[in-house]
């Protein structure tokens, strides 16, 4: 292997620990052209307005179902529970009805843009992920930037890998990479000895020992592409807004192969662009941070994204989880600019393939989106910044409100028909009877079903009236089949949803640690045996539902059937969701078809041609005979060592000095591997004094 840097010199950035109350800055003003504030304003006043106005007709109306006679108090704690989901779905649509109008409009003022004069760091943070496709990835990124943007970019892939076999795993997919290494357009690769703050830390750690070489960073996920173009665009209007901290850009779901993983790409192409455009324009220079897709101005990170550490132990307690919605509020607070462009073509990523890993990955987001309550009333914090911490606590926080508001409609039923009511329990002339206005009541029901639907509704419209993307999506009528399907699948997958996310609230409620797993990135198939421990208690809890409300009346049996039916079928539904082989009928009928499936842009077929010529590799079972085995690879590894946050030589640290005894008494590199302890192996592959020692006690071959 060529002789080549393994990182460049270090460019250290000072990055200070900040607290949770901390004076704020007004935004730069120079960031801040009059059409874009007054039209910020004008689209605040608009989502201001509808929803305030839905909300009073939605709330007076209940009251007026509810309010026949005289209200009981367990109809009020429906009516303030009803009111709480009424103006969150509101609010919700308000955004897609501001977005509808925008998108139907022509963009008459493009976003300024200069040539920059700085180099732009590509960040990959990378946790126990698949190194192959991160190597494809990288591979059609630089081959692109190389045409385009020669010597203005550079990879950094920064691992979190905390496991001795995946550690080796991703230097032997990644040495590949090195062997052709081009000085245009380099990449390097840093492991962590210490992954603390998980990825928060892991950005952090390379703004503080790298950043001050790069004015900007373009920070991706593990399962992220971004064409050349659309990385130049992003540096160019960093460059053209001075003012300007982060911009964020609209990731586009491509390459689903399950049922569930096609469902969320097509309503991410279809209503995608609605919902975003609705959220650009109210949120102006106060917007939020998804946690990759975006470029960050280097400085302004380093100082001002220093997270705090929140006071108490897990889950609401210590580091950050959901770093993301926290950086963008930092950086808002102290006068930085956060944007969000939506018309950046050509940045993708990557869904959860099935229901079951949508479930185990909405854990560890509702956890962090809980803790975001200990900063919503931070000092000085933007009100679109606690609009935004707010609304991503509330996207759990709704399903316990819902689940609720079900729960406390079916006990008012239940009152009703077995409870012998109590009329003259307080002192009236005139008994208290539960009377509902039926007529009144349905015509809520459609006003509210017609809010929830009303987004998809703009999103099928704008497709269809844009002659070529309807072509995208197949033409006008595998659109609307496809708009369908996904309408009735989705309104079938809501109440699994629901119940899973109101349990994950209650453990977290309880205390509960949701840990730090890596995301599936296969297509998610699971047995039916794995399906069925998944979901035999959301099932039993649909045919619960179902039995007591078919008890009451057929009536309300059916009402609530479009939820306990969802729940009863839970089983077969998750199953189906995962395994590209289970959503093949419905690819053959051309349903759910994304503009990218069938004329994927340049950069998409670029990644599925590295993919096809990526080899697969084979797990590394053993660490230390795999170093044995590839002299290359061993080089490699230690030219990266030592790490910068590993223990000192002279340091004690017990797992080191238990490990190099242990090869000092080891009679073989067989036996030592079988006695060292996961640890213990991290702790041996990080010092390169303990690698060598392998040698020296003849138990590798390969150490120079």
């Amino acid at each position: 292997m060529k002789a080549h840097k393994v990182l460049p010199e270090r460019a250290p950035l000072d990055m200070p620990r900040h607290r949770v109350n901390e004076p704020g800055q007004a935004l730069r003003q120079h960031s801040i052209p009059f059409f874009t504030s007054f039209s910020t304003v004008l689209s605040r006043l608009f989502i201001l307005l509808v929803t305030v106005g839905l909300s009073v007709y939605g709330i007076r109306e209940m009251h007026g179902v509810l309010s026949t006679n005289s209200i009981t108090s367990l109809q009020w704690v429906f009516l303030c529970l009803f009111s709480l989901n009424f103006i969150w779905i509101s609010f919700a649509f308000s955004q897609a009805l501001l977005g509808f109008l925008i998108n139907l409009k022509p963009r008459i003022i493009k976003k300024a843009e200069t040539e920059p004069n700085f180099k732009t760091a590509i960040l990959f943070p990378v946790y126990k992920e698949e190194p192959g496709r991160i190597v494809a990835a990288i591979k059609a990124m630089r081959e692109d930037l190389l045409k385009q943007a020669p010597g203005k970019y550079a990879f950094f892939i920064l691992s979190d890998t905390n496991q001795a076999n995946a550690w080796l795993a991703e230097e032997k997919a990644f040495i590949e990479l090195f062997e052709t290494q081009n000085e245009d357009c380099p990449v390097y690769y840093r492991r962590r000895a210490n992954n603390q703050e998980r990825k928060a830390g892991n950005i952090a750690h390379w703004v503080s020992n790298w950043g001050g070489a790069y004015e900007a960073m373009i920070v991706l996920d593990a399962d992220s592409l971004m064409s050349a173009q659309s990385m130049l665009t992003l540096s160019r209007r960093l460059a053209a807004a001075p003012g300007v901290g982060l911009i964020q850009t609209l990731p586009t779901l491509i390459s689903a192969s399950s049922l569930y993983g096609k469902l969320q790409q097509f309503a991410n192409h279809c209503f995608g662009p609605i919902y975003a455009e609705g959220l650009a324009a109210w949120h102006g220079l106060s917007s939020n941070f998804w946690g990759h897709n975006a470029i960050i101005r280097t400085r302004a990170f380093a100082e001002s994204c220093s997270l705090p550490i929140l006071p108490g132990k897990a889950p609401f307690g210590g580091h950050i989880l959901s770093h993301d919605f926290i950086e963008a509020a930092l950086l808002r607070r102290v006068g930085w600019g956060v944007r969000f462009d939506t018309d950046i073509q050509d940045s993708y990523e990557e869904a959860p393939p099935s229901l079951t890993d949508v479930i185990v990955r909405d854990r560890r987001w509702c956890q962090g989106n809980l803790q975001h309550g200990r900063i919503l009333l931070a000092h000085d914090l933007a009100f679109p910044t606690r609009l935004h911490i707010f609304s991503g606590m509330m996207s759990y926080l709704s399903a316990v409100l819902w689940l609720s508001l079900i729960m406390v409609g079916l006990a008012i039923a239940v009152q009703a028909q077995f409870v012998r009511p109590e009329y003259f329990a307080n002192p009236s002339l005139f008994p208290l009877w539960p009377v509902f206005d039926a007529e009144r009541a349905l015509d809520l029901f459609v006003v509210s079903m017609a809010i929830v639907l009303a987004p998809k509704l703009f999103g099928w419209f704008a497709a269809l009236v844009n002659w070529r993307r309807c072509k995208q999506f197949g033409g006008p009528i595998l659109l609307t089949f496809s708009v369908l399907f996904e309408t009735i699948m989705s309104a079938l997958y809501a109440p699994i949803l629901m119940v899973a996310q109101f349990g994950v609230v209650c453990h977290i409620l309880m205390g509960k640690d949701s840990g730090w797993n890596p995301q599936s990135r296969d297509d998610g198939a699971l047995s039916l045996g794995q399906v069925t421990r998944a979901h035999r208690s959301h099932t039993l809890f649909g045919f619960i539902l179902a039995g007591i409300s078919y008890s009451l009346s057929i009536e309300m049996f059916y009402w609530l059937l479009p939820i306990s039916g969802g729940l009863m079928l839970s089983i077969p539904l998750s199953w189906l969701s995962g395994g590209a082989k289970r959503a093949r009928p419905f690819t053959i009928l051309g349903l759910l078809r994304a503009p990218e499936e069938k004329r994927p842009s340049s950069i998409v077929k670029s990644l599925i041609e590295q993919i096809k010529k990526t080899p697969q590799q084979d797990p590394v079972d053993s660490p230390l005979m795999c170093l044995d085995q590839h002299a290359e690879l061993c080089k490699w590894h230690l030219a990266q060592l030592p790490l910068l946050d590993a223990p000192k030589p002279d340091e004690f640290h017990a797992p080191t000095v238990t490990a190099e005894w242990k090869i000092r008494h080891a009679p073989s590199l067989h036996q030592l591997e079988k006695s060292l302890e996961p640890v213990e192996m991290i702790a041996l592959l990080s010092q390169e004094v303990a690698v060598k020692q392998l040698k020296t006690h003849g138990l590798v071959r390969h150490h120079d």
